[in-house]
């Protein structure tokens, strides 16, 4: 009978092994807990504030909580049931009953009623004013960044300046958003007297993600061949004409995914428009100006700032708790459709620009 012969090129168990495996598994559960943890966290959230934005009846979207301004909700008895409503239509409602009451010679009722906060309404001012803080700020912040990469890449003679330019880049993406929050608080607000606008916001959000959209750009631009830059200044081609048409193009898939990154961190900062461009309540949109110049130093509501203000700064209560998760639904589906059509953008810039 032939024996089985074991193959003298298998690996042999060895204590160095044996703890190789054990730090894998010990990793790999580490990293299924953190994405079993944000699917917990996110599930929760989407299963609370889809009970909010959705409905079973038509039309199956809550259109008054995406479309109306947050109001006072004003909970009420009246001929023995219970009423909800809202600020203006409560006022409605009561002026109506005292009237009617009046005409008929009776005396006017007496409503005993439970007033919450940001409780009625809708949330469709904070979409507003997220959608334009987002893109102000990642606009800003895209023109900024890649003319700065581009300079550090291209133009910049590469030395102890430079290296010391781009370690304080690095050093700039590990500062906590709180600090750019008062940075931008005392250099727009109140030193260049643009108030809590959204052009303060603006500044501030882009000067916050500018960091990462920097390294990235550069990371993108140098992985550009240097063959591309060559042929076209043989070709006799300008210095700028080469960046303009034979290295942005390529690099621009990778600066696009930078600013996916930018746009999940500038969605979703409290601090800095907490200090320069949000308010807790405005009656107006920001398109409802006089002039054209009063747009940009106005300020908005946001999302995440309505988040914390529901969340922290009321009673907290059944009435609460729907705006509180039906807003956080809304808010990640807004940063997941902007993400989205970036994502699409920089797949079909790979596809047309190819080496």
């Amino acid at each position: 009978m032939n024996e089985a012969v074991a193959n003298p090129y298998s690996a042999k168990p060895t204590a160095v092994r044996s703890w190789e495996k054990f730090f894998f598994w010990v990793f790999r559960g580490a990293t299924y807990f953190v994405l079993l943890c944000g699917a917990v966290v996110f599930g929760y959230i989407v299963l609370k504030g889809s009970k909010t934005v959705f409905q079973l009846s038509p039309p199956f979207v809550n259109v008054p909580f995406l479309t109306q301004a947050p109001e006072t909700l004003y909970v009420f008895q009246h001929d023995g049931k219970k009423i909800e409503m809202g600020d203006k239509e409560y006022r409605t409602f009561r002026e109506a009953e005292i009237a009617k009451a009046k005409a008929a010679g009776q005396p006017a009722p007496e409503f005993k009623s439970e007033s919450y906060a940001y409780s009625a309404g809708g949330i469709f001012p904070c979409i507003v004013g997220t959608v334009l803080l987002v893109l102000g700020s990642m606009l800003i912040a895209l023109v900024l960044g890649v003319a700065s990469a581009i300079f550090l890449t291209e133009y910049a003679t590469q030395g102890p300046i430079v290296r010391a330019i781009r370690l304080a880049i690095l050093n700039l993406a590990g500062v906590p958003s709180i600090v750019f929050g008062l940075f931008g608080f005392g250099m727009f607000v109140i030193f260049f007297g643009w108030n809590v606008s959204l052009l303060a916001g603006w500044f501030t959000l882009a000067f916050m993600v500018l960091p990462v959209i920097i390294t990235a750009s550069e990371e993108a631009l140098k992985t550009v061949p240097k063959g591309f830059r060559e042929g076209s200044l043989a070709l006799g081609a300008t210095k700028w004409q080469t960046i303009r048409k034979s290295v942005l193009p390529y690099a621009l898939p990778g600066i696009l995914t930078s600013s996916i990154l930018g746009i999940a961190r500038v969605a979703g900062e409290t601090a800095p428009i907490m200090f320069t461009a949000a308010y807790v309540v405005r009656d107006k949109l920001p398109w409802e100006v006089t002039k054209f110049s009063d747009f940009f130093f106005q300020g908005v509501m946001a999302l995440p700032y309505h988040i914390y203000v529901v969340s922290s700064k009321i009673p907290q209560n059944e009435y609460t708790e729907r705006v509180q998760y039906g807003t956080a639904f809304v808010f990640l589906l807004i940063v997941a459709v902007i993400a989205t059509a970036s994502i699409v953008l920089r797949n079909k810039l790979r596809s047309r620009y190819k080496w």
